[in-house]
């Protein structure tokens, strides 16, 4: 056998013994590692594939450095974890070669600035005033002892609008909208009206009729400027000064359309009682805003994630005041957490829970985990899931993942939470990554 046939036989075989070995168990579990690794400048990763086989690795020391090393070129021992140490934030590329020849796994690695927050827990109180006045509902107004019209429903205005401007006036009160309509209507003529839906800014024109039941001008239709309740504080971030609760969006009680803020602030607030939550019937915390309470910050941005702003205080009875690390979704383990909420007065406890199920997600999207309560005593009080606990906490492996959402109306032991990266996104505290075309030489 010459030398090329030799050569040629050799390849063969390789060719071969690596297909036995993408076969094995631990080589699928390296295969299936993604593609893409996200790691905060300071904090270490370890990853174990226990592959009993020796390969060479490349990657740029002045982000990421191996091992230790702070060299571009090193050997490792798969069988063994390795040590993954963010030297300082970019990009770059971990290539794997098995036998220092073989390619075998190329990563791109996206090292971000550290971030750590203080984990909320806290009830507080929510008010806010939107960014104009929305329309809620319509209603018949009686013009003679046999006619009754709605000029809001004539004018094709529907549940959900939201009044912006009047006659080029911007509103945002309904008391502001009652002295318009009484103008026009002791002067007999129309309103301008702009009003906002999905997004788009749309021109009316508006008759006040006279409602001989109440002697007054009205335009048929029912309006909400304002709204309020209570949620509970998920997240501080001390370097930014800002805020993110509840963790999920808030809606009108009627439209269940969300609230476009104009303005807002939180409260501190005090737990009453508890409603428990049955099978079918969520129960809810009873709170109430403390009185001549401090204004603790201001409420900014409604999103799907909860509400998010400026904090000038932060409320007393933390569980921790003490910041601790976030974690990527990717992170998040289906398994033991815990969630910090308040159940009674304003004291933090800190209780465990069950993460079921991670849902992957590669981009803002709810219901991302599915968790169960399992500390027995919050069972005893609560029931599981109530209204007024979303926005609670969710730790894991001393970082926090996520934030409670919402609970399974058939089985309130259970609920939703999503991933507190996604909060941070929207709080304006964790910009999303995004990797450039990097190549590995």
């Amino acid at each position: 056998m010459n030398f090329s046939q030799r050569k040629r036989w050799f390849g063969l075989v390789l060719v071969l013994f690596v297909c036995m070995l993408g076969l094995s168990s631990p080589f699928q579990h390296f295969a299936a590692f993604p593609n893409e690794l996200r790691l905060f400048s300071g904090q270490m990763k370890r990853l174990d594939y226990s592959m009993p086989v020796h390969a060479s690795l490349t990657v740029d020391p002045d982000v990421l450095r191996v091992n230790g090393l702070a060299d571009s070129a090193i050997q490792v021992d798969l069988s063994r974890p390795l040590s993954l140490e963010p030297h300082q934030t970019g990009q770059t590329v971990m290539k794997l070669k098995l036998f220092g020849k073989i390619p075998f796994k190329t990563v791109n690695v996206n090292v971000v600035p550290d971030l750590k927050v203080i984990p909320g827990g806290q009830t507080i109180g929510v008010k806010v005033k939107s960014a104009g006045v929305m329309v809620v509902g319509h209603h018949q107004v009686t013009t003679d002892k046999e006619g009754k019209i709605s000029p809001g429903e004539t004018a094709e205005i529907k549940l959900g609008d939201v009044i912006v401007e009047v006659d080029g006036k911007k509103v945002n009160e309904v008391a502001k909208i009652a002295e318009l309509t009484k103008k026009a209507g002791e002067s007999n003529k129309t309103l301008s009206v702009r009003i906002k839906r999905n997004g788009q800014l749309l021109d009316r024109k508006l008759t006040p009729a006279f409602d001989i039941d109440d002697g007054a001008w009205r335009l048929g239709l029912y309006i909400r400027d304002s709204a309020a309740g209570v949620g509970t504080l998920t997240f501080y971030a001390p370097d930014q000064g800002v805020y993110g609760a509840l963790g999920h969006v808030i809606t009108d009680m009627d439209t269940q359309a969300p609230i476009e803020v104009g303005e807002g602030e939180i409260v501190q607030s005090n737990v009453t009682s508890i409603n428990k939550s049955q099978n079918g019937d969520p129960g809810e915390k009873r709170a109430h805003f403390l009185k001549d309470s401090k204004v603790l910050g201001t409420v900014t941005k409604n999103t799907a994630f909860g509400i998010f702003g400026k904090m000038h205080e932060l409320p007393s009875h933390s569980y921790d005041p003490q910041p601790i690390p976030i974690a990527f979704s990717e992170e998040v383990k289906e398994g033991p957490a815990e969630i910090l909420t308040v159940i009674g007065g304003q004291k933090v406890e800190r209780f465990k829970i069950e993460i079921a199920h991670v849902a992957k997600q590669n981009a803002p999207a709810t219901k991302g985990m599915v968790i169960k309560i399992t500390d027995p005593r919050l069972l005893e009080q609560t029931g599981g899931i109530v209204q007024g606990m979303s926005g609670s906490p969710i730790i894991q492996g001393g970082k926090l993942i996520g934030a409670v959402t919402h609970v399974f109306v058939n089985d309130p032991s259970s609920g939703y939470g999503c991933f507190i990266e996604w909060m941070l996104q929207d709080a304006g505290v964790l910009l999303k990554p995004t990797m450039k075309n990097l190549k590995a030489s």
